[in-house]
């Protein structure tokens, strides 16, 4: 099974984005986090910034948008050449409809569900969608505490996926470190979102140590 590891931007350094995406080349995709202050409590990046760190990145942007209205606003994301772009469930209304956009445009689609949300009325539609985020912590800021309540969804998840063999994503997002990264794994994730784990020291050797711990502890399909 493979294993991606996606540093989150969150984490890096805004003044200097372009050398930060060179410290983190050896990840499999940069996370990016949209953020609008209206869906979180936060303010991040737009449009404009993600076209022009499409232009410098050694590595697929993995759009998150934390934003109301994405029906309207992330299709802009995949029309500009982001490999995938996750919308929140409960920010949109026509999560299949967005989702058919999106890979009309050329992206992988993603659905991103908060802790609360309940996964069930997803299992169905898991052929619609590339990549399900199961938030690991309220989305809105980095730096938070890893939340384990979250796993038997993302094991409902991963049964569904393997018993129908889709080529889904499953990504977590939250508080992974080389610690929490394991119970991520075991529970079925393969996709990992690091934000100050990763930038907070030596990114390379944090990455492998990541996808190391992630590898040890994986499913065998």
């Amino acid at each position: 099974m493979v294993t991606r590891i996606n540093p989150s931007i969150l984490a890096a350094d805004f003044a200097n984005l372009e050398r930060e995406f060179g410290r983190i080349s050896t990840a499999d995709l940069a996370h990016v986090d949209i953020m609008d202050n209206h869906f979180v409590p936060n303010l991040t990046i737009g449009l404009p910034v993600v076209q022009r760190l499409l232009e410098v990145s050694p590595i697929p942007l993995d759009v998150h948008l934390m934003i109301d209205d994405p029906d309207r606003w992330a299709p802009d994301y995949a029309e500009a050449g982001a490999y995938s772009v996750t919308f929140h469930a409960e920010a949109t209304t026509e999560p299949v409809a967005l989702a058919r956009r999106l890979r009309a445009a050329g992206a992988r689609a993603g659905i991103a569900l908060k802790p609360g949300t309940d996964v069930l009325p997803y299992l169905e539609l898991l052929d619609e969608f590339d990549q399900v985020l199961v938030m690991t912590v309220e989305p809105g800021f980095g730096g938070q505490s890893f939340m384990a309540s979250t796993m038997p969804k993302l094991s409902l998840l991963a049964e569904r996926v393997r018993a129908t063999g889709l080529d889904v994503w499953l990504q977590v997002d939250g508080g992974i470190t080389e610690d929490t990264i394991v119970q991520a794994a075991e529970a079925g994730a393969n996709t990992f979102v690091a934000g100050s784990s990763v930038f907070n020291g030596d990114p390379a050797g944090q990455i492998q140590r990541l996808r190391s711990a992630a590898e040890a502890h994986q499913h065998a399909h």
